[in-house]
């Protein structure tokens, strides 16, 4: 046996059992594991095997492989020392041939020889669950290989920024192999080891907390693959509206001179040329691709569903119930070019005091949503300093700039006798209107008009120079600063962006509208949530006036500031977002925590409006049958990796965050930036070398040009 793990170098194969809580995705001690050689199957236990004692150890053989359900789970169980230590013979170091290519494209890609030809993504199905303000969502991607050579695959897609990502499944033949979450190193050695082997096996990684990335190795002919991703999120709230948002396609991306870690965009067969750590290949304007999306939401909303819509696509709807809605794509609107977005509104009050909880054997776990308090109607706001930032980029040309005139238009039209604004605009670089801002006068107002609708889009998106310009000019002692960005997001420099606005932000508040069909919304929300203020998004075909007068709302009335949470009758802990943001008239806060304890609890919400205490109080019966999600556990580890992200952003011990991502992500078995799920099929090695790539790349997004977001081909 010595001789057959030589043979096999340092790949030690586990089999983990089905398990539905996101914590029995991960690997205990005493796990057993499995090591295929051929026919032939090994059994290894972990508990015994550290560092290089893995090249002597004996092996039992076992007849077969354990399935459950006819679900088969395979990932590695053991590689010594994977990283640093890791011991290798000089046959085993890694060559071109054995290391990960980085993405190079927004789905599934392979390459034959060295002609590149697409590879049919033939159908992607999603089936979403909204459970009062919770969903559930799993995303059915059908591939085949249809060529005469055996090909690895990678495969970029979007998700939601706040999505909690806590299964992944593919389906090659008949056989099922769930991905389970490792350090992002040693899950990529684990993969480079099976594929060199022959072995099927896959991996996938976060590069954004919107951009997942899906490797496939040692795909065979005529093959056919799914992959099923599993995740979950909250859905948006204000006014009783809310917001269930998919994205279909990663948007385009403005990579700063000199970035090597961005989102570059290539033509389709021009991967590798955009020089960025990842890549998405498009489509040009003449080609199509036959793939199509169908989409499904079951809604049960707890309360009476008055109006339900959805501004991005054309929808059928059944009503079975009041307060449940089944929600699907038409069949002559299923092109993945944009986000699919549906809005609902409920009866009644709406969810005044929300409170959804769950309990396992050590912990509990709740989401409650904070409303703002009725007084904040009740003030006025002081004079404003309004500072409009318009991205006239070419990523903008055309649609968007044209729906940012009219956001624009309707903005000045709000503005009160008593603000000043400016306008400042930014592509390659930014400029302002005015030297300083101007009285809003009818005469300056019809001015900033003329100056808005002459813009166009063109040239790059250098966002750092529109911050700059908005944040770092003098304040007006007598008027406080709101900034108002609007923009699509397409940029690959975000951590940049916020760390920017962080030190800048000073006494000021940005509000962002996201502008287009396929926004980066983990760069609108971060916005956002950094420079304390709200965000709103506008697509292609839906009026901006709602969005321009919501806005107007919350800035109109003070915000309930410095919000402190005082807790009695349950032991509350790790309560996130941290810091809690600030509540704004029609605007709640969704907090999610830990908890101990059963019964009625007591939370007081404390805070200052318009220099003023303010304190609130809610009665929570954390035993309410009604209020229970199984899903709270893994929504609550995403809410603290995301605080644990921002503060490994901003602050001086951020280094230390690093480690917490990773055991928070590995506790709960959730994709970070510092973990990966990965597959190996064991059971059999194919045929022949590992498999070549190349790209199938997706269209640009609706109403974007193709020609102002995509560098020639070389």
């Amino acid at each position: 046996m010595k001789r057959a793990w030589k043979g096999w170098a340092l790949l030690a194969l586990a089999i983990v059992f089905a398990g539905c809580e996101a914590g029995n995705h991960a690997s205990a001690p005493g796990v057993r594991g499995l090591v295929a050689e051929g026919d032939r199957v090994a059994a290894l236990d972990r508990t015994t095997v550290s560092g290089s004692a893995l090249a002597d150890t004996e092996f039992k053989e076992v007849d077969e492989f354990l399935v459950v359900e006819e679900e088969l789970q395979v990932t590695a169980a053991a590689i010594p020392d994977a990283g640093k230590n890791r011991r290798r013979s000089p046959k085993q170091e890694s060559t071109p041939q054995n290391e990960i290519k980085p993405p190079r494209g927004g789905e599934l890609r392979a390459k034959l020889a060295d002609k590149l030809v697409p590879i049919p993504l033939k159908h992607t199905d999603v089936k979403a669950q909204v459970s009062i303000y919770i969903a559930s969502v799993t995303v059915k991607q059908q591939y085949h290989n249809p060529y005469d050579g055996k090909i690895e695959a990678v495969y970029l897609f979007p998700l939601p920024d706040d999505a909690a990502v806590r299964d992944f499944i593919m389906v090659i033949g008949d056989r099922k192999i769930r991905g389970i979450i490792r350090e992002r190193e040693e899950a990529k050695q684990i993969y480079q080891e099976a594929r060199r082997q022959g072995y099927v096996a896959s991996l996938m990684t976060q590069d954004r907390p919107n951009i997942f990335t899906q490797f496939v190795a040692n795909i065979e002919p005529g093959k056919a693959i799914d992959i099923d991703i599993t995740y979950f999120h909250s859905l948006r709230y204000s006014k009783g509206e809310y917001e269930f948002h998919f994205p279909m396609v990663v948007g385009p991306r403005y990579n700063p001179a000199g970035s090597t870690n961005g989102v570059g965009a290539v033509p389709r067969g021009g991967s590798g040329t955009s020089g960025q750590a990842t890549e998405v290949s498009y489509l040009a304007p003449d080609e199509i691709t036959s793939n199509d999306i169908s989409l499904e939401v079951d809604v049960d909303a707890g309360l009476p569903i008055e109006k339900l819509e959805s501004p991005s696509h054309i929808i059928q709807v059944e009503r079975p119930a009041a307060t449940r809605a089944m929600v699907r794509l038409a069949p002559n609107d299923r092109i993945p070019n944009k986000d699919f977005v549906l809005r609902y509104k409920v009866g009644g009050k709406g969810i005044v005091s929300a409170l959804v909880a769950h309990r396992d054997k050590e912990k509990g776990y709740f989401t409650l949503v904070l409303q703002p308090p009725d007084s904040l109607e009740e003030i006025p706001n002081s004079a404003r300093e309004m500072v409009f930032v318009l991205d006239v980029s070419g990523s903008m040309s055309g649609a968007p700039i044209e729906i940012s005139k009219r956001t624009m238009e309707r903005c000045l039209r709000r503005l009160a006798p008593g603000d000043t604004f400016q306008i400042v605009t930014f592509a390659s670089q930014a400029s302002a209107m005015a030297e300083r801002p101007l009285a809003a006068t009818p005469e300056n107002i019809k001015r900033a008009m003329a100056y808005v609708q002459a813009q166009k889009g063109s040239g790059g998106t250098e966002m750092l120079t529109g911050i700059r310009a908005a944040l770092e000019f003098p304040r007006d002692p007598e008027r406080y600063r709101i900034v108002s960005f609007m923009t699509d997001g397409y940029i690959g420099n975000e951590q940049e962006i916020f760390g920017a606005v962080r030190r800048s932000i000073g006494d000021a508040r940005i509000f962002a509208f996201g502008i287009g069909s396929s926004v980066n919304r983990y760069l609108i929300e971060g916005l956002g949530r950094i420079g304390r203020g709200t965000t709103a998004f506008v697509g292609l075909d839906e009026s901006s006036e709602k969005a321009v007068d919501g806005l107007y709302q919350r800035i109109e009335h003070p915000a309930l500031t410095d919000i402190r949470l005082m807790w009695s009758g349950a032991e509350i802990a790790e309560v996130h977002p941290n810091p809690i943001p600030d509540l704004f008239v029609g605007r709640p806060v969704v907090i999610t925590g830990r908890f101990k304890g059963s019964g009625v609890a007591t939370l007081k919400v404390a805070g200052r409006i318009a220099g003023k205490d303010h304190v609130a109080t809610l009665s929570l019966d954390l035993d309410e049958p009604g209020s229970r999600h199984a899903a709270l556990p893994a929504v609550w580890a995403r809410a603290k990796i995301a605080s644990l992200s921002d503060r490994l952003i901003f602050t001086p011990d951020g280094a230390d965050c690093a480690g917490e991502i990773r055991g928070v992500a590995l506790e709960y078995g959730l994709m970070s930036s510092y973990t990966a799920f990965v597959a190996v099929d064991s059971s059999r090695r194919t045929e022949g070398e590992s498999g070549t790539t190349v790209p199938v790349p997706v269209p640009v997004p609706s109403g974007v040009k193709y020609a102002t977001t995509v560098p020639e081909k070389k």
